[in-house]
């Protein structure tokens, strides 16, 4: 399983710079002010074969000396808490601060695996500076230059050698496996309580390859699987700024746990910003998805004009994807909740389907021919062969061309929306690649 790595320090040592750098992206903005990350980012960085998450945890805007011990002891609990390793980025030119020094002592008492890091390390001479960082008590600093990326490759060499083993994925039996994910308050405990209320008898609860994740086994009415619980979210976070926080790490955590996620959306308060970031993880690992509306029974107007209005808003908002179910239920009625996991196992059963190599040419090869990839710069491109990889994550296809680089991607889009018409793949993302023959 996947691991999460945080960036925690004090404003303005370059934690965004460093997102950025790890993600290959430029989602973080970057300024000379303390302060400018006020919402936490999140991606992904892959090093050395394995994937992790990465945290930006910015917004560490101290007003006052009054605040400054619990702006500190709050933001960086909930990166203990919640990730496998902690990254603190230091800065070479500041020297040691009294806040490093109230950062480091809260990573000492934890125990958590922390690497750290001496950023701006731009000058040769700059490198004798990161020694003053031994008082920390954190182990070897590593010099690193977010900005040009000297030392980054030493640095993730690091940190992908603290991740933990994984060696409890004999425990849970090869069951589907979902997690109900979305933001707090949208219902996801209801539900849970819903469908596991009163028969407790034969759900167990089994510790998952993550600390954080549980396994709940569901196996009434002639279904069998596990919901990964991502619940007791409010218990934890008691501060609204951290609620944010919560929800995404643990959905993390739930989502890379899992086949299929459940994604939560309030019927009252329509898709939010919270719900697309969740929707993304999502998308980024490449997992089954199924809408649902909860707290329907409060909805006044639901006519089908009404219903039909709501779905396509949804998808609207989802785009490009948007082949996916969507439910309206409620958690607190019990309105439709048996719906929800049945279509959940549905899209499992869709994301594990096999189409023989023999029914994809039938079908793929005569509309190729009648419909071609356009010409590119004079070329001709033929298409003449397809098929199904086995053992993949998600369902994946190989259509095999002579020009395969002039193939763009509006006809990669024609060719997979036609794969959607003839097989049911509602709910689970595909991929198409087109290589040389």
């Amino acid at each position: 399983m996947a691991n999460i790595v945080a960036i925690v320090g004090r404003p303005n040592v370059g934690k965004s710079t460093l997102f950025n750098r790890l993600t290959g992206t430029r989602r973080a903005i970057v300024m000379n002010t303390a302060g400018t990350t006020r919402d936490r980012q999140y991606g992904k960085c892959e090093w050395c074969g394995k994937e992790f998450s990465v945290i930006d945890t910015g917004g560490w805007v101290v007003n006052s000396d009054d605040t400054f011990e619990s702006e500190i002891n709050r933001q960086v609990d909930l990166a203990i808490r919640e990730s496998d390793v902690v990254l603190l980025v230091v800065d070479v030119n500041e020297g040691v601060t009294q806040f490093d020094t109230e950062v480091a002592h809260l990573l000492r008492q934890a125990k958590k695996p922390t690497v750290l890091a001496v950023n701006k390390v731009d000058t040769f001479e700059q490198q004798y500076g990161a020694a003053d960082f031994y008082k920390l008590g954190l182990g070897e600093p590593f010099i690193l230059s977010a900005e040009n990326g000297l030392g980054s490759g030493d640095l993730l060499d690091e940190i992908v050698s603290r991740f933990r083993k994984d060696d409890t994925d004999e425990e849970i039996d090869d069951l589907p496996r979902f997690a109900i994910v979305g933001r707090p308050n949208a219902g996801k405990s209801s539900i849970l309580n819903a469908l596991i209320g009163e028969d407790r008898a034969i759900v167990t609860d089994i510790p998952g390859t993550t600390r954080d994740s549980i396994y709940t086994r569901y196996n009434k009415f002639g279904k069998d699987f596990y919901l990964v619980d991502t619940a007791g979210i409010r218990k934890k976070a008691k501060v609204t700024e951290d609620m944010e926080y919560y929800s995404v790490v643990r959905s993390i955590r739930a989502i890379e746990n899992s086949d299929v996620c459940i994604l939560m959306i309030d019927a009252t308060r329509g898709i939010e910003a919270q719900d697309l970031n969740i929707y993304s993880l999502v998308q980024k690992n490449k997992k089954g998805l199924v809408v649902c509306v909860n707290k329907w029974d409060l909805v006044e107007s639901k006519t089908t004009a009404d219903i039909k209005g709501y779905e396509n808003a949804i998808r609207e908002r989802l785009a490009p994807f948007t082949d996916f179910p969507i439910i309206f239920c409620s958690a607190l009625t019990k309105q439709r909740i048996f719906k929800v996991m049945e279509t959940a196992l549905h899209v499992y059963e869709n994301k594990q389907r096999k189409v023989p190599t023999a029914q994809l040419n039938d079908k793929f090869l005569p509309l190729i021919e009648n419909y071609p990839p356009p010409a590119n710069k004079g070329k001709y491109i033929k298409i003449k062969y397809c098929t199904q990889l086995p053992n993949t994550q998600v369902p994946t296809f190989i259509f095999f061309a002579n020009l395969p680089q002039y193939v763009k991607e509006p006809y990669r889009r024609f060719l997979e929306n036609k794969l959607r018409q003839w097989w049911d793949f509602n709910g689970t993302p595909v991929q198409l690649f087109i290589r040389a023959k």
